[in-house]
């Protein structure tokens, strides 16, 4: 062997020397060629680890950038002055993100709690009538300095929705535009429905004040808007209770609390749009009616039917045109506000939506990361398969965000919080991957699709990797499985369950690579398995079902939901994978069409999960000692099911030991045609020295596995995973994004003058922000060729410096100066004109003694 060693390095000393003739000042030696070509190539992640860790606070994190004590930080920041600090850092750069959105999330239950305290937010007009309380325009300039737009509705404007729907939403923002004298009005006529009585300038009920219990979030801009807020209420007559509390603090009361109990009555939200969404029609059912979540918060929510089967469609995309879903948006936007215009009732705003922000999320130069249109760092899917060091292989990169580690995680009903869901998407993998730049879907661990739709429907798909066709009719065969028997744990067919032939809107096959099971592995070394696949779909089924042994109560809406569309199934073939899907609901994308059933998404949120490491905490749910979702825990008493730490860790590792012993195969009734007794013994070794080697349960198929979890102080270290399937740099291309420039025909002028500002390399067809020192100033389209033109009017401009920015993702600036030494420019072409407005806040030259 040695000696063929030898030889083949010869050789390929030779071949290098050849390739090195004629330009050797720019090669690297034929030896150190020959050695890399010996070397194989890097599987998975390129960063050797990322650690994790919590700061809320964005000035020290930018110092933290500065002394390079951290890589980057993933949270937008909409603070100009911590702007102006990054951009004249050379060592630092940073991105667009234009995800968070803010609003007034309410407790709608009432009249009254059960300690008889009066809830004015139980009335849906109450509710409605904050809109005109609320000063949207004041928010984005006084609090958040132009780095925001006012927000009416759920569908922001970087969706597609908007731009379908944008006369709709101009008028919703011309009736709910601020109105101090319309809502107080509204307000006392409500009050005085309710029981209350205004009494010296204050609402009273049965004697008593009437105490709004507000809680504000402290983290950032939101504890200026709660306070502005507060005051709106307290000039109207309320006595506000301002409870300023972190989101660790928050969460418990406004999200897992009883709302019957009181214990609050505003919240001000947060929301992140992590990802491109090509179809907001979710956000109906989801910020306003019990499909949104199983926590109490949204179990309490109560539209009317109208307003609900509005939902349900969108929800389910149960529609044949999108004529007609564009009439179902029509009333469902209007409704969810308050009312129609004609006197039907819908959400009556169970949330006031208050501000789009503005923000960029810094780093250190010299890293590259994949970086989502709208959901920024934190929301881009291809995050771990791409961060790097620009210079080297492997390393650390060190990431901080605002929270870490907020709730449990569990992969069936754990956190759902965006701090938790960076990291627990970088330990998992998925059947399909969304692109950064588009928001479609390209196949990760599947390898292809066919998606067949009714002829009437409208599905359109670009990429290459799916096929689509239509048909005047989809059969749904008898074999299908279509629903579960929790009592004998089977599934039951559509032969079984139905005496007519059932029809789908949609057939969507799945076709996995021939090596899926060879190539796939656990991070504990379990070769991933048809049983992985069995149990994602009896999870869909199983806490649904009463007659299940961890029925949950709160798991039934989102069921009902999946049970109104969902049609069947049908595993073609298991070497290779090949499986079938029946259903109604459809996107507008085919791309967007692949329930693959791999064992993350779908039920599983955002986590992986394996068979063997859901099971422990299924036989412990059984046993009533822990729950899989806070609902549950609390009803029983029992502590959250968590996979890193706590009692969960004890008692799950019980469980484990005796299913080892056991040689365990949970639900054997249906899982036992797919997992034989050396797959589950296999497993179960497999996992008890996974915990004794890391002491949690956290198991995933992704690049990168959980090494340590800390609480106190929060942090996590997430380690390479040497058995990741693919090589290296698959998901490249999408770690630098295109790289816009923009150019002045003036650098200076007189006031009053015109300037032409050209700007190429933007995203095509995208909405960009014109932004001149650091104020909102319009929205223009670019053009199909990612250019962009436009001339700024300073008629009505002070003297000094301005920087402009236009910003889709990431952005390109400019600068130029007024001054009445310069030139007074006239207007060159026919370019859209931007006004300039007065009372810009501007940046003067600085003065110094001489």
């Amino acid at each position: 062997m040695k000696v063929k060693y030898i030889l083949l390095v010869a050789i390929l000393i030779i071949i290098a020397a050849f390739l090195c003739i004629g330009d050797l000042k720019t090669q690297q030696s034929p030896v150190v060629q020959a050695a890399a070509l010996l070397q194989p190539a890097r599987q998975g992640a390129w960063l050797d680890s990322i650690t994790f860790s919590e700061q809320g606070d964005a000035n020290q994190a930018v110092s933290q950038l500065q002394s390079n004590d951290l890589d980057v930080f993933v949270y937008p920041i909409s603070d100009a002055t911590i702007f102006q600090t990054v951009l004249e850092d050379p060592d630092l750069t940073q991105t667009e993100a234009h995800q968070l959105y803010y609003e007034l999330t309410f407790n709608p239950y009432g009249p009254t709690s059960y300690d008889g305290r009066l809830n004015p937010f139980s009335d849906a007009k109450i509710r409605q009538a904050l809109n005109w309380l609320i000063d949207r325009d004041k928010i984005t300039q006084e609090i958040y300095g132009g780095l925001a737009a006012p927000l009416y509705t759920a569908i922001l404007e970087t969706s597609a929705d908007f731009q379908r729907f944008n006369s709709t939403i101009e008028g919703l923002e011309a009736t709910y535009a601020y109105n101090f004298s319309q809502a107080q009005a509204a307000i006392a006529t409500e009050m005085e429905d309710l029981g209350a009585t205004l009494e010296n300038g204050k609402w009273q009920y049965n004697g008593q004040p009437v105490t709004i219990i507000f809680i504000i979030r402290i983290e950032d801009n939101r504890i200026h808007i709660g306070d502005y807020v507060a005051d709106q209420l307290e000039k109207i007559g309320f006595t506000v209770d301002r409870q300023y509390m972190t989101r660790a603090e928050a969460s418990p009361i406004w999200n897992l609390s009883d709302p019957g109990d009181g214990q609050w009555h505003i919240y001000t939200g947060g929301w992140v749009s992590t990802a491109i969404t090509r179809d907001d029609g979710f956000s109906f059912g989801y910020f306003y009616t019990p499909l949104g979540s199983g926590s109490p918060l949204w179990q309490a929510y109560d539209p009317t039917p109208e307003f609900q089967a509005l939902c349900d469609q969108l929800w389910s995309n149960n529609f044949s045109t999108l004529e007609e879903r564009a009439a179902i948006f029509e009333q469902a936007l209007p409704l969810a506000m308050g009312d129609s215009g004609a006197g039907t009732q819908g959400a009556g705003s169970l949330r006031v939506w208050l501000v789009y922000q503005l923000g960029f999320e810094p780093q250190r130069v010299g890293i590259k990361l994949a970086n989502d249109l709208v959901g920024g760092i934190n929301g881009a899917a291809m995050f771990p398969y791409v961060a790097r060091f620009e210079s080297t292989e492997g390393g650390n990169l060190r990431v901080a965000q605002p929270g870490l580690l907020v709730d449990p995680w569990n992969p069936i009903a754990g956190s759902t919080w965006s701090y938790d869901a960076l990291p627990i998407r970088t330990t998992a993998d998925t059947g399909t991957i969304a692109d950064p730049n588009t928001g479609l879907y390209w196949p990760l661990r599947i390898e292809s699709a066919e998606v067949a739709v009714l002829d009437s429907l409208p599905v359109t798909k670009t990429l290459d990797w799916v096929t689509l066709s239509t048909s005047p009719t989809i059969e749904v065969p008898g074999s299908a499985w279509v629903d579960w028997d929790a009592t004998n744990q089977v599934f039951i067919t559509a032969g079984e369950q139905y005496t007519y032939t059932v029809t789908a809107n949609s057939r969507v096959t799945v076709h996995y690579p021939a090596d899926l099971f060879t190539t796939v592995t656990w991070h504990d070394g379990s070769p991933l398995s048809m049983g992985d696949f069995i149990m994602n779909l009896i999870m869909q089924f199983d806490r649904a079902k009463a007659d299940s042994l961890i029925y949950d109560e709160s798991a039934v809406p989102s069921f009902d939901s999946f049970m109104s569309h969902f049609k069947g199934l049908v595993i073609e073939s298991i070497d290779p994978l090949v499986i079938t899907t029946y259903d109604d609901r459809y996107y507008l994308d085919a791309e967007g069409m692949i329930q693959t059933w791999y064992p993350m998404g779908g039920y599983y949120s955002y986590a992986n999960a394996s068979w063997h490491a859901l099971t422990p905490a299924i036989r412990a749910e059984q046993a009533g000692q822990l729950a899989f979702s806070y609902d549950k825990a609390q009803q029983l008493g029992v502590e959250w099911t968590n996979y890193l730490a706590g009692p969960s860790l004890n008692i799950m590792e019980s469980w484990m030991n005796q299913s080892a012993g056991e040689h365990y195969i949970p639900y054997l009734p249906t899982m036992g045609a797919y997992v034989d007794q050396a797959e589950a013994d296999a497993r179960w070794l497999a996992l008890q020295a996974w915990y004794t080697t890391y002491h949690h349960f956290w198991l995933g198929t992704g690049p990168f596995y959980v090494q340590q979890a800390s609480y106190d102080p929060k942090s996590l270290i997430l380690a390479h995973f040497d058995a990741y399937p693919d090589v290296s740099g698959r998901w490249d291309a999408y770690a630098t994004p295109p790289q816009p420039e923009l150019v002045i025909n003036h650098e200076a002028g007189a006031p009053g003058s015109y300037f032409n500002v050209a700007g190429t390399g933007f995203a095509p067809n995208s909405l960009a922000w014109i932004v001149l020192n650091d104020h909102i100033l319009d929205q223009l389209q670019v053009d199909s060729s990612g250019n962009i033109s436009f001339t700024l009017s300073t008629n009505q401009s002070a003297l000094g410096i301005y920087h402009l920015r236009v910003s889709v993702n990431p952005s390109a600036g400019v600068q130029f100066t007024l001054s009445d030494l310069e030139p007074l420019w006239p207007r060159e072409g026919n370019l859209p004109i931007i006004i300039v407005p007065p009372g810009l806040y501007v940046h003067l030259p600085l003065i110094t003694k001489n």
